[in-house]
């Protein structure tokens, strides 16, 4: 059974599938089914699809008559059999780590729903978008806090930038409402967050969310449309609050509920060119062209370095943590506890009074400690360090480690993935060796 069913309703979607579907295929997870759903195209979107389904057998295609986004992605949640469910628009596509972040922070957290930032893309212009501003596990009621206050906000009312358990999905019979034709997405997440517990919050962009003037979506977020959308839609969304609240919370945050309406009419999605924007493509970790690297050793030194730094960014956004000092974290928890402060401004690039400063600062937060009983004084990660489940006072040092530990294991994953079981042994003893080697040589 795969780990994850990603599902992409196609509907005369030629000009941007290739690029939609290659980015799942190529991703670093792999543990997946893509369920490719023909909405009855006319374009040669269903030609397309069946090339991918041929070459590929993890990718399920299914030619249907024309019935619509909603009723396709019910039909798709009926064939899927992941744990959990991920969708997607074939105008849009993902990052390489998309689903193995996704999944990663629902498996360490065991949260039922998590939620992610996201790029929009507005021609050759890119900026990071998201809505709440910590990172980690916060209870139901505090993520409807959250949502009260910006409900129009495609962070909450779309369904790609979320992880879903199917679990849910199956046992509360919760499926896409077909009677509706604007909101159905926000409707359909909150029917599923009347099941859920806790929601992890990512704050890493995973998903390119194309947004494109005169598109339905953009013509639809009017202040016109938003006051004839169906009453019932209105009445769901305060029922939604009754079942989470109690009535006294219910009335203090009925004036933001009722704002609701006029809240989707101002949306804030405009075409101007937001704060942080970039141009598209230079939003990531770059690397330069390896065609003129001579030594090989060196190319391979080079790229495992640009892996880690991307791996580190997401820890970045995730902690609110700038590179530098990421990479004297991360050096103190490779070092087991044996990492003097100079050792770790040596790693990050980090100059004395910097490093001292980064130092004082953890040690202030206790992400640090200190053995100060040693010649050296070392430095070491407080595994006694941990935050309430809606609150962070500081830096959460167990949930920041176990970031290492995957971004450790998933390098390693990428660099073993081509060879054989018996091959992956060989290359391990053979790099140990060179690695001994090279001790040997700076001692």
């Amino acid at each position: 059974m795969p780990k994850v069913s990603i599902i992409i309703p196609v509907y005369n979607a030629e000009a941007n599938l290739n690029r939609c579907i290659d980015s799942v295929l190529n991703q670093e997870f792999t543990d997946f089914e893509l369920i490719l759903m023909d909405d009855g195209s006319k374009d040669s979107s269903p030609a397309i699809l069946d090339s991918y389904a041929a070459a590929d057998s993890r990718v399920k295609v299914v030619h249907k008559a024309n019935s619509g986004v909603s009723d396709t992605r019910n039909q798709a949640l009926d064939l899927a059999s992941g744990t959990y469910i991920q969708f997607m628009d074939a105008d849009d596509w993902i990052t390489k780590d998309a689903t193995q972040m996704l999944v990663r922070s629902a498996e360490n957290t065991d949260a039922d729903l998590v939620i992610a930032d996201f790029y929009r893309v507005v021609g050759e212009n890119v900026s990071a978008k998201g809505d709440i501003d910590q990172e980690g596990l916060i209870s139901r009621e505090t993520f409807a806090d959250y949502m009260v206050r910006h409900p129009a906000d495609f962070y909450y009312g779309v369904i790609w930038n979320k992880l879903f358990k199917r679990s849910i999905l199956e046992e509360q019979h919760v499926r896409m409402d077909t009677s509706l034709s604007w909101c159905e997405d926000f409707i359909f997440n909150l029917e599923y967050l009347l099941y859920v517990d806790h929601v992890f919050v990512l704050k890493v962009p995973v998903y390119y969310y194309v947004k494109t003037e005169g598109s339905l979506v953009a013509k639809n977020f009017s202040l016109t449309n938003s006051i004839r959308m169906k009453f019932d839609v209105i009445e769901y969304y305060s029922n939604f609050y009754k079942n989470i609240y109690d009535k006294k919370d219910y009335a203090a945050r009925r004036p933001q509920i009722a704002g609701f309406l006029i809240d989707f009419s101002k949306d804030g999605f405009s075409f101007s060119i937001m704060p942080g924007t970039k141009k598209l493509g230079k939003e990531g970790v770059l690397i330069a062209s390896d065609q003129d690297f001579k030594d090989s050793s060196f190319r391979s030194n080079y790229l495992e370095k640009k892996l880690l730094e991307r791996k580190l960014a997401a820890v970045c956004r995730q902690h609110d943590l700038d590179e530098k000092e990421a990479l004297f974290l991360f050096f103190i928890y490779e070092a087991s506890g044996t990492a003097t402060r100079q050792d770790a401004a040596d790693y990050a690039s980090m100059n004395a009074p910097s490093s001292i400063l980064t130092m004082q600062k953890f040690l202030a937060t206790k992400v640090l400690v200190q053995d100060k009983t040693t010649d050296s004084a070392t430095l070491s990660l407080n595994l006694s360090s941990r935050d309430n489940i809606d609150t962070r006072k500081s830096l959460d040092v167990s949930a920041l480690i176990s970031d290492f530990e995957s971004i450790v294991k998933e390098v390693q994953e990428i660099k073993l993935r081509a060879l054989t079981p018996s091959e992956q042994a060989t290359y391990l003893s053979l790099e140990e060796k060179a690695i001994e080697e090279m001790r040997n040589a700076l001692v």
